[in-house]
């Protein structure tokens, strides 16, 4: 439970009106305790920076920034269509969680309901003028921080929605996912063998059709402990599944478990990277595939895509979980292991087959898969070596 929970926190974390909220109810309550600090200031700087000081600044920031935040989205939104259309629909969703534009847009939001309500407040005299006096300095701290949110605005719209930055921000989420399964091998558990299905095993239902987004893996194990079995996932994440086919099976249990079970697994409409390496190659391929298209032509931008897959594969290729010798944090759990052979052909057949065409894409695809036949882990460097042989022969062209 503790698990889904942090999983839920964390995605809302990422989405942009979860930190304006955030930064707005700070600058909202710090507001509502301006009065207290009264012990705390000089009577003599009460006259000189009250209510006449601060009351015209306020006014100035309630009217501007409610401008600046409407501009700011328009220019938001028309930047991310932009990168979605020469880049891959899928990563609008991605973009939306671009932190550099929370913050800034969060200042902007939060700026303009802080001086909203300072003249609400100011309006219905609620502040003495000790309070006041905090309410200046609350102000000048405010503008500091508009004005350099203002400047990485500028600087950052520079680069939002171009092609550059949209594969430098796929890249990076796809290089933290593959790290992270670097250092939790098929997700803490066991990695499942490819044997048949037990004759009396009990099969685990999906509660609803989607892709297999998250699986609890924790839960899992406390369930299966409680139950004296052992739970096989048949879909890792990433993997689409219909309602009421086996998201997985366990070798024992009852409904109650089954149910138990199934909840611990998050389906949903659209992939994640939270425990799928692959989608961000995914990404990165269909992105090749865009600027292939008759319609962009655009074979530098496949290359620029396939040297950053080889420096994803060569940099954070995972372990070889399947022969791996650590520990499971929880033994009573299975999951399919993600292979080398995996990751290369969500990564380059898709190019391949859109830059058949074009000999300088091939080259380099040539060129990248020879680099990786030299990889210091065997799977990949085997992997790499027989997709290598298959691009020259033409079978994926």
């Amino acid at each position: 439970m503790i698990e889904k929970l942090l999983l839920h926190l964390g995605r809302i974390a990422r989405q942009l009106w979860f930190r304006v909220v955030l930064i707005s109810i700070i600058s909202v309550l710090a507001l509502l305790l301006a009065p207290l600090a009264k012990p705390w200031l000089p009577d003599n700087l009460s006259e000189d920076f009250g209510r006449e000081a601060v009351l015209p600044v306020l006014t100035i920031l309630a009217s501007g920034m409610l401008a600046v935040t409407t501009f700011s989205l328009n220019v938001m939104v028309s930047a991310y269509r932009t990168a979605a259309s020469m880049a891959t629909p899928r990563v609008y969703r991605l973009l939306l969680e671009d932190t550099v534009t929370h913050r800034v847009l969060a200042t902007f939001v939060s700026g303009f309901i802080y001086s909203l309500s300072a003249v609400i407040l100011f309006r219905a005299g609620y502040f003495t003028p000790e309070g006041a006096l905090v309410v200046f300095g609350l102000t000048v701290i405010v503008v500091v921080l508009i004005v350099g949110a203002i400047l990485r605005w500028i600087d950052h719209l520079s680069s939002l929605g171009s092609m550059d930055h949209t594969l430098r921000l796929i890249e990076s989420r796809a290089r933290a996912s593959l790290r992270a399964r670097m250092k939790k091998p098929c997700l803490g558990g066991l990695c499942a063998r490819e044997e048949a299905k037990p004759e009396d095993a009990v099969d685990i239902p999906a509660a609803k059709s989607g892709f297999v987004r998250y699986a609890g893996l924790s839960r899992l194990n406390e369930l299966a402990e409680e139950a004296g079995t052992q739970i096989t996932l048949a879909r890792a994440p990433g993997e689409y599944i219909l309602r009421g086919q086996p998201v997985a099976w366990a070798t024992a249990g009852d409904n109650d478990f089954c149910k138990a079970a199934s909840a611990a697994i998050d389906i949903g409409d659209v992939r994640s990277f939270d425990q799928d390496p692959s989608f961000g190659l995914t990404l990165l391929a269909e992105t090749a595939q865009r600027a292939l298209s008759p319609g962009v032509n655009d074979p530098g931008t496949a290359v620029e895509v396939m040297g950053r897959l080889e420096r994803l594969l060569w940099e954070n290729m995972l372990a070889d979980e399947t022969s791996g010798t650590r520990e499971a944090t929880y033994p009573n759990v299975s999951i399919p292991p993600v292979t080398a052979k995996h990751l290369l052909h969500c990564a380059f057949p898709p190019i391949a087959r859109c830059g058949s065409d074009s000999p300088s894409v091939m080259r380099w695809m040539e060129k990248s898969l020879d680099a990786l036949g030299g990889h210091p882990n065997p799977d990949m460097a085997e992997a790499a070596k027989e997709m290598c042989r298959e691009v020259k022969d033409g079978r994926w062209g």
